[in-house]
């Protein structure tokens, strides 16, 4: 009889124990969809984000920041603490700000290369006979 009272006490802890895991209410996870604006805006704020970086990471912006005394790590902590709507609105602001047009390299380089492969194009169908290094068989 002893044997069984030295069981049941250990059985009973363990379901009061139990029942007490049960009964502490735990918090649920709410599962709800997603808006297609809601994405598209987490998308745009991070997007705008990474161009106000990339903006500062500019040797002349580094420069000008240097020359009046500004930090840029420093800086670079405010911008990620800044909400996505005055992101936008900064980005706004150097978008207006900045000249359009941007480097004339690429569209120089871009038009040189497009000629070059029109020209090369036509040499080897024979319309033209431009590059030596193409071997057309006319004769």
């Amino acid at each position: 009889m002893h044997f069984i009272r030295r069981i049941v006490k250990h059985v009973s802890c363990f379901l009061a124990f139990a029942i007490f895991l049960v009964s502490v209410p735990f918090n649920k996870a709410d599962a709800a969809l997603v808006k297609t604006e809601t994405v598209l805006t987490m998308a745009q704020g991070q997007k705008s984000r990474e161009a106000v970086l990339g903006f500062l990471d500019r040797k002349d912006v580094q420069a000008a920041m240097k020359a009046q005394g500004i930090n840029a790590a420093e800086v670079k902590a405010r911008v990620d603490s800044l909400s996505d709507a005055e992101v936008a609105r900064i980005v706004g602001q150097i978008d207006n700000s900045l000249p359009a047009g941007g480097d004339a390299l690429g569209t120089v380089v871009g038009a040189a290369l497009f000629i070059f492969v029109v020209l090369l194009i036509t040499d080897i169908l024979g319309f033209t006979d431009v590059f030596t290094f193409v071997k057309s068989q006319r004769r």
